[in-house]
């Protein structure tokens, strides 16, 4: 899975209304002009109620989609084209069209792997039948953790994705269906249907490293214990938008998950600016989400990213937008500009190594930025580059979206780190009932075995250009942060 050097994305008390408050009645009207319908986030000031914000909508000729008056945002569509002018005044703090604005999953093809026959369960993950190809469970003591616990089903998890098929043999049990929802254009839709997958697999594939059952049937997952709830933020055309992103922080928060999961990225620019008039808001609103997840109780953690960048220097980035729908343009990234969620404050941040522990060569870094690392794979560094080894991939659940079947396969990316950082959380909850986010944020860096720096400038692919590398630090440093991730260690 190649997530890009972009990633994903990104609690104010809603104050009294008062008796001055303006309505649509009392806002000037006039004839409206119609063009195409285009999606807005529109803010209203910090710790302030949007029902003014809300009024203006309707009076500038718009529709509230969504009201998260616990952010102080609102969700609104409009034919309205000077609808931005329109709907600005008081009790508005600011609003950006999201037209533009989704970025596509950049999702990997998945590998896919016979079926393999279903074998008599043993309660150990090593009995499933593909174990032996789940390298990464060795790699970060899976098996020993689960002879401590394989999770609590009080813990949910919530994949911020593109949906998760709620028909696979390996999941069909783990799916908190009361907590599941679609966030596809910032509204809320429980239907199953809603939730599923459609046009990509990826969400699938996370839920089975974080949750698949030990049931005698394909892989094992990291807490198959726990439950893991569908958020779905990826649409049909394989595009996330802002005010998705924003109704699915709010989704979990709201219905007792205590641990997201995020392996994509908001906006099709490789940061995110405070200083650039149309993405603030977006920035605003996501992170007044993220605040409130956490206030909430949830530990946000967020894969960091495919295209061997260092967050912790500022760049100029030539590759964005990359939604298809603007020219690509040079921008220089300074200090106001943030990749999120994973620069957001309290999320967990992971990078992603392979078999032998070293960088994916893929992976993005950072002293400061990076948390922990976790197997995201790499099936590049065997032959320095050229051919590719499939097999040093991740194995998961998968579902083939054009047969509508269920299966298992291999994909790589530090999507596929995220979710292993994730299933360790969730156990060491699990073992520690009622850790806040801050303190098990810090017990899962706590519990990491830490990795050294390789030395001068790492390239484990020459025969691949663009993908050297430098590592700053020590215990604690830019490619690793902490260290990988260890599923016994917060258990023991």
């Amino acid at each position: 899975m190649r997530l890009s050097r972009r990633k994903a994305l990104a609690a104010a008390s809603a104050a009294a209304v008062g008796a001055g408050v303006l309505t649509a009645a009392a806002l000037p009207t006039q004839a409206l002009a119609a063009g195409p319908e285009n999606s807005y986030i529109v803010l209203a000031p910090k710790g302030h109620s949007t029902a003014r914000a809300a009024d203006r909508v309707v009076a500038a000729g718009g529709t509230v989609v969504a009201n998260y008056n616990q952010i102080g945002v609102l969700v609104a569509r409009s034919t309205n084209p000077s609808f931005a002018t329109a709907v600005s005044g008081a009790g508005v703090d600011a609003v950006a069209s999201t037209a533009g604005l989704g970025t596509a999953l950049e999702d990997s093809a998945t590998v896919e792997v016979a079926d393999p026959a279903a074998q008599q369960t043993t309660g150990d993950p090593t009995g499933e039948p593909l174990f032996g190809q789940q390298w990464d469970m060795t790699q970060i003591n899976v098996p020993q953790a689960h002879k401590v616990t394989t999770g609590s089903p009080n813990v949910v998890v919530g994949v911020l994705d593109s949906g998760i098929s709620s028909t696979h043999p390996d999941l069909a049990t783990q799916i908190a269906k009361d907590k599941s929802a679609s966030c596809i254009g910032g509204a809320v839709d429980t239907a199953e249907a809603a939730w599923n997958p459609t046009t990509s697999d990826h969400g699938t594939h996370v839920a089975g490293t974080i949750a698949a059952a030990i049931n005698g049937i394909g892989v094992a997952g990291v807490a198959p214990g726990v439950k893991v709830a569908s958020v779905k933020v990826v649409n049909d055309d394989g595009f996330i938008y802002p005010e998705a992103a924003v109704c699915g922080f709010l989704w979990a928060a709201d219905h007792g998950m205590q641990i997201t999961n995020n392996s994509y990225f908001i906006d099709p620019w490789e940061c995110n600016c405070r200083n650039d008039v149309r993405q603030r808001p977006v920035w605003t609103a996501v992170q007044r989400a993220i605040r409130y997840s956490q206030n909430k109780g949830v530990l946000n953690i967020a894969s960091a990213g495919n295209s061997n960048v260092d967050l912790q220097h500022k760049f100029v980035d030539a590759g964005s937008p990359n939604d298809g729908s603007f020219p690509v343009e040079d921008r220089t990234i300074t200090g106001a500009c943030l990749d999120l969620p994973a620069e957001a404050p309290g999320v967990v941040t992971v990078s992603a190594v392979g078999p032998t522990r070293l960088k994916s060569y893929y992976s993005s870094y950072g002293q400061g930025v990076v948390d922990v690392a976790a197997p995201g794979g790499d099936t590049r560094f065997r032959n320095l580059g050229s051919p590719s080894t499939l097999t040093d991939a991740v194995l998961s659940t998968t579902f083939n979206t054009a047969t509508k079947t269920n299966g298992w396969g291999y994909k790589q990316g530090t999507s596929m780190a995220g979710p292993h950082a994730v299933g360790v959380a969730a156990l060491a909850l699990s073992a520690h009932p009622g850790m806040q986010p801050g303190a098990l944020a810090s017990w899962l860096e706590r519990t990491a075995d830490a990795l050294a720096c390789p030395s001068g400038v790492y390239n484990p692919v020459p025969l691949l250009q663009g993908f050297e590398a430098t590592c700053s630090g020590g215990n604690r440093n830019g490619f690793y942060g902490a260290g990988e991730v260890n599923a016994y260690n917060p258990v023991r």
